[in-house]
């Protein structure tokens, strides 16, 4: 539309007039004001915002520091915020995602607020923010305040390790259920506390050298000097104290050289701050490799197991032959997976692992995020290579966990004689769709938020049952203990109908490549031994073996080679049978009958007279015996 504009002389006429000049003049009052806020807008945008201090966003952090009564801004290279007490530098107070990010079990960094004083001690920590599936669900916050708060008083030189003691080093120790996310939480403190403490000049109490040569510390009786901070407040400090931050740095060249947010998980330092602190030099190696290396007795005894389990994979068909060998394996084998790999090496995966493994290949890709957990990364990378070869069976009938609990107890429910159920299979079939509309589910709160779906993971009990050994809040435990009763009644209930897990892993074990398990052109036409002694239900009334529902017990693969149970071979032995007693008749003497065969020929006896007269012979008395 064409704007309508009013000739110059017909406008003058028209503001002559009363309400022509009210109209004239709210309109250029209106274009005044616009202007106004115009302007206003591009001077205060142009104006940078002022920070709030760290006390304001973090109200936690004056539990670290409660003589506090003011916090600066966080500033510096690593970014740290002061701390005073009566216009006097205490200590700093600073956030560890500013300057470490370790990637830590769920793939994402932990956020710790650490204190540190100026006498070179940690004056305490607490976890800002976190997505540890075992922090977030399983370990209450009481105890992991209970653990942050075992570094109050630490030196800050980083000299600390989680467990066992070690000669030069702090000890703290571990949560149970939680070492991952435990280790990952003292690497990341000890290395954020040693940059900000190497910045601002700052030495742990062991530490001989002077924190600036260039600047010793004053004499005894030196008046107190003053400095002035950003507000222009005049700041006490004693003889011997550091600068705050921008001082230090002035006086330290040390410190500039410093990055400010170094790569995953490792802490780049210049050679002479390792002179000032001579232990950071050691501790300069990526997490996964102090993990590997702590954990090299499970490795040694993960590695020889999963080449056992091949061994059974290749050979199973020898084993199948021998029932009652295959049996003992079998049961030996799920002690393994439940007792060392779950309860003792915590190797139980997860969904949690698969949404995590999404989340890394969309944005940011790191192996160190899958290498800080070494159980974790071997079973993996082993149950990878099955499910192109064998498919889901391998890992959820032999491998998980959770999955030999529950076969343990179904087994031990049938030596007890107790009752036992089966869902007919037309619901069963529908049944088996409810576990991917749970993985699917949980997939579109992972896009959405990472901590909402491992809250809602607690659908999966393996952390009650297999991580923290049942050692939880009453809910948790009911809940497993139930799964585990019905489980026991339908064998691998849970497996079957709910494991999101399972669902994720049938995407991949659709493209295996090899078809293992044996069947006969008379499976399902007309026998039905295997789809009725399948209870897992993975045999449908055709005779096909649904290897996505599989879990590779090779149940079917004895009856397949049991001649007393499988149909087709049951029929094979009985005509073989036949023909060697056949064989054994052919081959006696001419006019002699063992007695031992006599028995074997059925004979009917009637009476002499209604069949023969008195002079006719019985055709029995015909036969002779020679002995």
């Amino acid at each position: 539309m064409t704007r309508f504009r009013m000739p110059v002389r017909q406008h003058l006429r028209f503001a002559t007039t009363p309400g022509g000049l009210n109209a004239l003049i709210r309109r250029c009052c209106l274009r005044f004001v616009r202007a106004t806020l115009l302007c206003l807008m591009l001077v205060f945008g142009a104006i940078p915002a002022g920070h709030a201090d760290i006390a304001t966003t973090y109200p936690e952090v004056r539990t670290l520091f409660p003589a506090a009564d003011r916090f600066g801004e966080s500033e510096g290279d690593p970014p740290a915020s002061a701390v005073y007490a009566n216009n006097e530098l205490i200590g700093y107070a600073f956030l560890t995602a500013d300057m470490v990010r370790i990637p830590a079990y769920s793939g994402s960094p932990i956020n710790v607020l650490v204190g540190i004083d100026i006498h070179g001690r940690i004056a305490g920590a607490r976890i800002a923010h976190h997505e540890e599936p075992i922090l977030a669900a399983g370990i209450s916050e009481e105890r992991l305040a209970q653990y942050v708060d075992q570094y109050r008083g630490k030196p800050v030189s980083g000299r600390i390790v989680v467990g066992a003691q070690r000669e030069g080093y702090a000890t703290v120790d571990a949560i149970s259920g939680a070492t991952i996310s435990v280790m990952v939480i003292n690497a990341t403190i000890t290395r954020a506390v040693r940059m900000v403490a190497e910045s601002r000049g700052i030495r742990a109490p062991e530490d001989a050298t002077p924190a600036h040569p260039a600047a010793p510390p004053a004499p005894s009786g030196a008046v107190p000097r003053q400095t002035t901070d950003k507000r222009g407040a005049e700041v006490k400090q004693a003889p011997g104290e550091p600068a705050p931050a921008r001082q230090a740095r002035a006086v330290d060249p040390v410190s500039e050289a410093i990055p400010p947010t170094p790569a995953a998980g490792r802490v780049a330092a210049p050679a002479a701050v390792h002179a000032f602190f001579p232990a950071a030099a050691a501790d300069e190696v990526p997490m996964w490799r102090t993990l590997w290396q702590q954990r090299k007795v499970e490795i040694a005894l993960l590695v020889p197991g999963l080449l056992v389990l091949t061994c059974i994979l290749l050979f199973q068909d020898y084993l199948a032959r021998r029932p009652a060998l295959l049996r003992r394996v079998r049961v030996g084998f799920l002690a393994y997976t439940l007792f060392f790999i779950g309860w003792y090496g915590l190797g139980q995966l997860s969904i949690i692992n698969v949404l995590t493994f999404v989340q890394a290949a969309t944005h940011q890709f790191s192996w160190e995020t899958f290498l800080i957990d070494p159980m974790l990364f071997i079973l993996w990378s082993f149950v990878a290579v099955t499910l192109l070869l064998w498919g889901r069976g391998v890992y959820c009938g032999w491998l998980c966990p959770f999955g030999a609990l529950q076969e343990l107890g179904f087994r031990l429910a049938r030596k007890l004689r107790l009752p036992s159920f089966e869902i007919p299979h037309v619901v069963h079939e529908r049944l088996l769709a409810l576990k991917f509309v749970i993985l699917l589910v949980l997939f579109a709160l992972s896009l959405q938020s990472m901590g909402t779906a491992i809250r809602m993971a607690e659908i999966e009990p393996f952390k009650t049952a297999i991580t923290l050994r049942f050692q939880r809040e009453w809910g948790f435990v009911a809940f497993a203990v139930g799964v585990l009763v019905l489980s026991a009644l339908n064998r691998k209930f849970y497996c079957k109908y709910i494991c999101p897990l399972g669902a994720s892993l049938v995407i991949p074990g659709r493209f295996h490549s090899f078809e293992w398990l044996r069947r006969r052109k008379e499976c399902g036409k007309p026998c039905q031994a295997c789809a009725v002694e399948c209870e897992v239900q993975a045999i449908r009334p055709t005779g096909e073996i649904v290897v996505n529902e599989c879990h590779h017990c090779l149940d079917c693969q004895i009856t397949y080679y049991n001649d007393h149970k499988c149909p087709p071979l049951v029929e094979k032995r009985r005509r073989r049978e036949r023909g060697s007693r056949a064989r054994e008749l052919v081959r006696e003497p001419k006019g002699t009958l063992g007695a031992s065969h006599l028995a074997g020929i059925p004979v009917t006896v009637t009476s002499g007279s209604a069949e023969f007269a008195e002079d006719e012979e019985s055709p029995c008395s015909r036969c002779s015996v020679v002995h």
